[in-house]
């Protein structure tokens, strides 16, 4: 497997551009399943999980091509319902086939999904959402099987705003008939954009944003080109990495009200942020200072941005607190930023962290996406060589990292595995 071999010290300088946000990329290829034509998508980062996610469609009957930055797909001959196991596994986001291959075929078969370690994250939310359509349940030996070839619009009221349920609901009630309202539902700019998608096509849906969405079941949807939102994590990253770097770096290709929870944080730091219409700007001119942190459902301050921000506060002025109220087990980061030198208690659900004036540099391995890169953060700061285990976890989330960081001015390697 391929290794980081980062050198630390160099602020970070110059412009970065964003690539299209993973967590609206997926669920819109997904849902692309429900019209028997073909839909173009673009602003598409190159990503692992993209790639798990053509081969499923492929699975499925679809025919994709995919290049830089665009992915085709023509599921004019999808007929499949059944998919493998192993994919299923590899990606958590596998899931949304769920919701948009009960709407178009009445019916699906999935084994449960895999993903990052990060502490259970039960897919009942959907299931729940799904049989208030109609759909039959059946779980068996590690699978789910969803047959509802008549779904009929519900009132489906979700215990927590989970993004992965709504999103799934919102792709099978769009061939359901009547109404479905979505109640408590994930206000995720990825929502949003999962909607504007299926509205292009042909659906009725209003409200996401809101914990309120409406979906007016349709009969026929229409092929459509739909361009997707920028990334609010990956330049959540990236203003975090200026930041800490005491770095200037300019990000293009961003949506500021998308990244507003992170950048009020990091002006409490002491760095400066500012949005114009070209982008936002980042800079630090000293060492920051402590922040707590309390992760939130949209708008509040991101779970996928907690282990980035746990870097960063690593070597901030001053004792900081992150709560975790969205995973359980998001903490799985801290012992090796511990072996880099942080000063990092836990207790239960909330982090310590007492900053230092330099993290070192160690070998330390990536076990997640998000804990990976906020290992590439802390690497960036470090005093001496910092060696990284297991970057595919980060490919599955940011589209040449390595590459973007050293156009920035940092010393980051790719160590290709010798076979």
């Amino acid at each position: 497997m391929d290794r980081f071999l980062i050198t630390g010290g160099a602020p970070l300088k110059g412009t970065v551009r964003i690539a299209g946000a993973k967590n609206a990329t997926l669920p819109i290829m997904a849902a692309s399943l429900l019209c028997p034509g073909t839909c173009e998508i673009h602003e598409v980062p190159d990503l692992r999980d993209v790639r798990v996610m053509c081969e499923i469609l492929k699975l499925m009957g679809a025919k994709v091509e995919a290049g830089k930055g665009y992915c085709r797909i023509d599921a004019a001959s999808v007929a499949a319902c059944e998919v493998p196991e192993n994919l299923m596994r590899e990606m958590r986001s596998s899931i949304f086939i769920m919701g948009a291959l009960l709407g178009r075929l009445g019916k699906v078969k999935v084994s449960y999904p895999g993903g990052c370690a990060i502490g259970p994250r039960p897919i009942d939310l959907h299931l729940k959402g799904l049989s208030a359509l109609g759909a039959k349940i059946t779980e068996k030996h590690g699978y789910v099987l969803a047959e509802g070839p008549a779904l009929r619009g519900s009132d489906v009221h979700l215990d927590f705003p989970s993004v992965g349920a709504t999103e799934n609901i919102m792709m099978a009630a769009v061939k359901a008939q009547g109404v479905t309202v979505i109640r408590n539902a994930a206000k995720e700019p990825e929502v949003v954009d999962l909607q504007n998608f299926l509205n292009k096509m042909g659906a009725k849906i209003r409200g996401a944003g809101t914990d309120t969405i409406k979906i007016e079941g349709v009969s026929d949807l229409y092929p459509t080109s739909h361009s997707v939102i920028p990334d609010r994590i990956e330049a959540g990253t990236f203003m975090l990495a200026a930041a800490m770097t005491q770095g200037d770096v300019h990000l293009e290709n961003v949506i500021a009200e998308h990244t507003e929870p992170v950048a009020a944080k990091l002006r409490e730091t002491g760095a400066e942020v500012v949005s114009s219409g070209e982008g936002i700007y980042v800079t630090a001119r000293r060492r920051l200072q402590a922040v707590d942190i309390k992760t939130l459902p949209y708008p509040g301050y991101p779970t996928d941005m907690q282990p980035q921000t746990m870097a960063m506060l690593s070597v901030a002025e001053g004792t900081s607190v992150a709560i975790e109220n969205i995973f359980v087990n998001r903490f799985k980061h801290v012992d090796e930023l511990r072996r880099m030198g942080a000063q990092i208690n836990i207790e239960g659900r909330a982090a310590v962290i007492r900053g230092v004036e330099r993290l070192s540099g160690a070998c330390v391995e990536a076990s997640d996406l998000r804990a990976g890169v906020a290992l590439v953060l802390a690497g960036l700061v470090a005093d001496g060589q910092t060696v990284l285990e297991n970057v595919y976890h980060i490919d599955r989330g940011y589209e040449a990292l390595e590459e973007k960081l050293r156009r920035l001015g940092a010393q980051v390697q790719r160590l290709k595995e010798s076979r």
